[in-house]
């Protein structure tokens, strides 16, 4: 068991100093690596005046304003109302209630295959029993389409409130949505008066190369959930709508939705500077290069492929022993890899994006030295 006590940009520093790559980002939590001076100086300046007051909405809290007008300014004009909470499952459930009082129906679907959080809400969501069935009963009147295989999407009818998509599934190793399988869902949404609901809370900020995934698509989401990257290493979630959809949620009842941490003041400050310093930095314009630098680097007879895109990636074993014994090796080493709920025969690959290309070099050679092992 290894305990690691401090961190500075792409490393983990244990005890007695020996340093860790960080090639996981805590999950795709600090794209921005670790201790990340602006935002350290962000969350100071912040708790210097307040932690926390009440974020009902009697009140203006000014970091949630801020972080709020900044990410509208980069997104559609049919996402411009947020409601801030403390987590990616908060913001599922957030736009599970969202969706059911805006249709006033009760039928939810879902990819199979999915990760969308572990609360009982989110958790009806997922579409293997080995997770879900020793917590049941669930939520009911939840459907699954196949994701990626458009013949499915007929689960979509009249009576259905939403649907929720990650426009790149993670758990399942990175795989990204077909354009023609979005667009069909898109237009299925549509013609049922159904709620698109895109979760991109792994795969947001920045890590596709884009702001968010569906960027890359010509699909826009009626939805959009976020969190892990968007505080800055803080607790943080967000679900994202038009003002028509989102006003549901002021009246019958009052505060249909609420949080008592939810857009918490130091959270929004960290999220915001993160923010900033994300766009500002260009960042997003060097993972291109860097995903096709790891591709490049990492062929090895072991390896049968990899999914995935930008820094988001997966790498194609022959079995969970040799996943089990490459993580050990690659630790062992200094490098910090992870494996997939869904795939136990991939590696996961998500580093910060400041990683430099003498880095992701460098940690090419020991995995591949540790798969050679």
């Amino acid at each position: 068991m290894y305990e690691f006590v401090r961190g500075e940009g792409i490393y983990l520093y244990d005890k007695i100093n020996t340093p860790y790559i960080d090639l996981i980002s805590g999950i795709a939590v600090n794209n921005l690596g670790h201790n990340n001076k602006y935002i350290v100086k962000a969350i100071r300046k912040q708790a210097s005046k307040y932690s926390h007051q009440m974020v009902y909405g009697e009140y203006i809290v000014g970091p949630q304003i801020k972080l709020a007008k900044n990410l509208a300014k980069e997104l559609p004009e049919n996402l411009q109302s947020f409601y801030f909470l403390n987590s990616g499952s908060e913001a599922v459930e957030g736009a599970m209630k969202l969706a059911k009082k805006h249709t006033r129906r009760g039928k939810i679907v879902a990819m199979r295959n999915a990760y969308h959080g572990s609360t009982s809400g989110s958790l009806s969501m997922m579409s293997e029993e080995y997770y879900a069935a020793p917590f049941k009963p669930l939520l009911p009147n939840i459907h699954f389409a196949e994701f990626n295989n458009e013949s499915t999407l007929n689960v979509i009818d009249q009576q259905t409130a939403a649907v929720f998509i990650e426009p790149i599934q993670a758990e399942k190793g990175y795989i990204p949505a077909t354009p023609a399988f979005l667009e069909a869902l898109r237009k299925k949404c549509t013609e049922t008066g159904t709620l698109l609901i895109f979760d991109e809370i792994q795969s947001g900020m920045g890590r596709t190369g884009k702001l968010f995934a569906f960027e890359h698509y010509k699909v826009v989401p009626d939805v959009l959930l976020s969190a892990k990257a968007l505080g800055g290493g803080m607790p943080i979630g967000v679900f994202i709508s038009s003002n028509e959809i989102m006003n549901g949620l002021s009246d019958n009842p009052i505060l249909g939705h609420i949080t008592t941490f939810g857009g918490h003041a130091v959270s929004c400050a960290a999220g915001n500077a993160a923010l900033k310093y994300l766009l500002k930095s260009k960042l997003m314009d060097t993972v291109p290069h860097k995903e096709s630098l790891f591709r490049k680097l990492l062929i090895h007879p072991k390896i049968k492929g990899i999914s995935g895109k930008g820094l988001m990636l997966a790498i194609q074993l022959d079995s969970f022993n040799e996943v089990e014994r490459t993580m050990t090796r690659c630790i062992e080493r200094g490098v910090i890899i992870d494996w997939f709920l869904y795939n136990l025969e991939c590696l996961r690959i998500s580093p910060p994006l400041i990683i430099t290309e003498e880095q992701i070099i460098e940690v090419c050679s020991v995995l591949l030295e540790a798969l050679d092992e």
